[in-house]
């Protein structure tokens, strides 16, 4: 099973915010496992450095990073997914990559805690609890 993560999904582990970091936690744990692949945008990465170096400080943010980079997948950001992205007229360009995204690595789960910005897109969108109850976890 392939996961595309939103941003939101991996804030929430890395930065502990409650009361939504057990569920994201244990999907990472499950893509640590090699039970289900995990994929995030390139530019998701630098979103989450840039919150991350606030939140815990510089250093801490990029050993994070180091250590997500080695459990998941990036999925590329080029000109051809920017150009999709724009073609798709959505009012939020960030959430339109990383539907694209999603699309091109042919995910089976996009996994947000904001489904309603992706309403548009062709692949099933679940919030983290979902994914843990579609694996009876």
């Amino acid at each position: 099973m392939k996961l595309f993560l939103d941003t939101n999904v991996l804030l929430d582990v890395l930065a502990q915010r409650e009361p939504w970091v057990q569920d994201s936690a244990t999907l990472l744990a499950l893509i640590d496992s090699g039970k289900i692949r995990g994929f995030v945008s390139a530019h998701t990465i630098t979103t989450l450095h840039y919150l991350l170096s606030k939140h815990l400080g510089r250093e801490r943010a990029t050993a994070a990073l180091v250590e997500l980079i080695d459990l998941i997948s990036v999925a590329t950001v080029d000109a051809f997914v920017i150009q999709k992205g724009l073609s798709l007229g959505w009012h939020d360009f960030e959430d339109a990559v990383q539907a694209v995204c999603a699309l091109e690595i042919e995910a089976d789960y996009f996994v947000t805690r904001n489904p309603q910005d992706f309403s548009a897109l062709s692949i099933p969108v679940v919030i983290p609890s979902d994914v843990l109850q579609y694996l009876k976890l």
